[in-house]
């Protein structure tokens, strides 16, 4: 898990709020922990959490704890076992937030109806730029 922060050159700084574990092993509490201090975060630009399975409960509390951040501007999610439920739980956010430029959602578990949902939040929001 890679986390940047704005302004702070040391690329190995880590986020020292809530001790997060080892890659790939985030979720359930630590999860809860980490989507808690993005709503109040505002230096936080860059949260790179591919590979960590965290699946569309988590995605949904991320979801939530980004409508309220406005310094998020890249958000990496690949291989995150996110399913149609947790994509639509980001377009629903990208639909009011257009902080975010680039969200990475590649190698997921997103079918039509997240697709959909996600080409209807580009609709509104011309700031971030989707992988799939």
């Amino acid at each position: 898990m890679k986390i940047q922060q704005g302004g702070c050159s040391d690329p190995d700084w880590m986020w020292h709020a809530g001790h997060l574990p080892e890659l790939n092993s985030i979720g359930g509490k630590e999860f809860g922990r980490l989507a808690e201090a993005l709503k109040t975060s505002s230096t936080l630009i860059t949260l790179d959490i591919y590979s960590n399975s965290i699946g569309d409960n988590e995605t949904q509390a991320l979801s939530e704890a980004l409508k309220t951040n406005s310094t998020l501007t890249t958000l990496n999610l690949m291989s995150s076992s996110i399913g149609d439920n947790g994509a639509q739980a980001l377009s629903e956010e990208l639909k009011t937030n257009s902080t975010p430029t680039t969200l990475e959602l590649y190698s997921n578990l997103i079918g039509d109806n997240g697709a959909q949902a996600l080409s209807e939040a580009l609709k509104t929001n011309s700031t971030v730029t989707i992988s799939r």
